[in-house]
């Protein structure tokens, strides 16, 4: 019963996955190369334990 209430990991960070793509979107948008391809590399790191959360 308690555990109603608590908050889903996986949707936190689907979340920030979705926020870093966005970001990186903008960022590509404006030209700078490196500073999208580390907001990608970012947004896999969540991803991966978006996959990890889901399978265990």
């Amino acid at each position: 019963m308690f555990g109603l209430f608590k908050k889903d990991p996986v949707k936190k960070l689907e979340k920030e996955y979705l926020r870093l793509m966005e970001e990186a979107m903008r960022i590509q948008r404006s030209g700078d190369i490196k500073a999208y391809a580390a907001k990608v590399a970012e947004a896999e790191e969540i991803q991966q334990k978006i996959d990890a959360l889901k399978e265990g």
